[in-house]
């Protein structure tokens, strides 16, 4: 694991892993002074973004409500098998010694950290904390700005964004592999699950788009949002998206999960669409993909919490481009239990796993993964032969009492560290032994269009 913040390293053990350090006498001053003032209703989030780079931007919006940031006063950088927990560590550790004036107290306020993490513990995109130098948040009717610096600071009027520009023409090339080499490791796949190897693999595929002018985050945003109203539209660090999928959120001693499994493309006409929808719920191949999700995520969730609530039947979740089967789980998080993942820390005299020890705990879920998740996993990644990078992985925020959201990091892109003309699309889709290969590749192409389309100029 390594760790960079302003200022500061962080605290750890013989082994590489982060301790949590006692909270500095108030003789060593804090790390960060964070301030949050309510502010007017500033009007839409987004077009609040001053920076049209990807990687100095921050997002969590849905419905108009949510948090926008810029600038960097913090970063966190994990590695390897542990990097969600030990960022969590971190954190705890971190938030302790911050000087904190919050006058709002709802979720969202106070130091937040956005975070994206690594699909694979092997990947060398790893995982990030990030504390903006200015946030913006909106909730029920109530708004706010952070500041966050090494100094203590009045945050001034919010800064008058340049115009956002579209990145021009764009050219597509495919990525790892091909469509009919992706529809052939597809089959390969199938083979393995009819044989009984696993139950259910998620095979992922990516795209490459190369854009005329550099691409402006805020114009991908924009488009995200107003496209999927219904979806987190997120950006942290590079990756952007919009994701109907929510790994876990806790709020006040609740979690939540919304699990999606099972998938039909819409046609653009509502009585067709509608004649899919209860196709789509009759589907024995679509419920039994869903079901295997729904009780991974269950088995994993069920230690952390005293009581958890399973519909018994899923929804069809309607989305612009997508229809897909979905169940909200909900769960009361037990604080009397002694986890790993329970850091005081994260409030005074609180216990329960955060926000951030539930996504650990949670991820991979079967919806990305597979099922059983260790055999299902090693299958992916031999037959997708590409690094996903942080395609798939948690994405969200926390706060400095360990609430918050985390999404899974789906119908997204990356932008190039070095090239920000380049940006690698990703979609995914559930294998399971009644699949054809190329209906799961039309399933791919219907779930790269939320992307697709924001990449467009016009």
């Amino acid at each position: 694991m390594t760790s960079s913040h302003t200022p500061g390293s962080p605290a750890t053990g013989p082994d590489g892993v982060p301790r949590l350090a006692p909270v500095p006498s108030p003789d060593a001053g804090p790390d960060l002074v964070v301030r949050t003032r309510e502010i007017e209703d500033p009007g839409e989030l987004l077009s609040l973004l001053p920076d049209a780079r990807a990687r100095e931007t921050f997002s969590w919006v849905r419905r108009g409500e949510g948090l926008v940031g810029w600038g960097t006063a913090l970063r966190i950088e994990t590695a390897g098998l542990g990097r969600v927990r030990e960022a969590d560590v971190e954190w705890a550790r971190t938030v302790a010694a911050m000087a904190v004036e919050d006058e709002v107290g709802v979720p969202g306020t106070g130091p937040v950290a956005f975070g994206s993490f690594s699909f694979a513990p092997d990947s060398p995109a790893g995982g990030v904390l990030v504390v903006p130098e200015v946030v913006v948040g909106r909730r029920d009717g109530r708004a706010w700005v952070t500041t966050a610096s090494t100094a203590a600071v009045e945050a001034g009027p919010l800064p008058a964004p340049p115009p956002v520009t579209g990145p021009g023409r764009v050219t597509w090339a495919d990525g790892a592999l091909g469509a009919r080499e992706w529809a052939d490791a597809v089959s390969g796949v199938v083979r393995r699950i009819s044989a009984g190897e696993v139950s259910k693999v998620v095979m992922a595929r990516d795209v490459v788009a190369r854009t005329e002018r550099p691409v402006d985050a805020r114009h991908l945003l924009g488009r995200l949002a107003a496209g999927y109203e219904w979806c987190w539209t997120f950006s942290v660090d590079g990756l952007l998206g919009a994701t109907p999928e929510l790994l876990v959120r806790r709020e006040k001693g609740l979690a939540a999960s919304r699990v999606l499994a099972g998938t039909i493309r819409r046609t653009g006409d509502d009585a067709d669409d509608l004649r899919h929808a209860a196709e789509l719920a009759r589907s024995s191949k679509d419920l039994e993909e869903h079901e295997i999700a729904v009780a991974s995520l269950v088995r994993a969730l069920r230690p952390y919490c005293a009581s958890i609530n399973v519909p018994e039947a899923p929804f069809v979740l309607h989305l612009p481009n997508v229809m897909h089967l979905a169940t909200d789980v909900t769960g009361v998080v037990d604080g009397a239990f002694g986890h790993p993942s329970t850091f005081p820390a994260h409030s005074p005299g609180g216990l329960g796993p955060s926000s951030l020890a539930l996504a650990a705990a949670l991820h991979p879920t079967a919806a990305v993964g597979g099922t059983p998740t260790g055999p299902a996993t090693r299958i992916l990644a031999e037959a997708e032969r590409m690094d996903r990078a942080r395609y798939a992985g948690p994405v969200g925020w926390i706060g400095a009492d360990g609430d918050g959201e985390w999404g899974i990091a789906l119908r997204s892109g990356e932008v190039d560290a070095q090239d920000d003309r380049v940006v690698r699309l990703f979609a995914g889709c559930g294998v399971v032994a009644a699949s054809d290969p190329w209906a799961e590749l039309a399933e791919s192409e219907a779930k790269l269009e939320p992307m697709r389309a924001a990449l467009a100029s016009d």
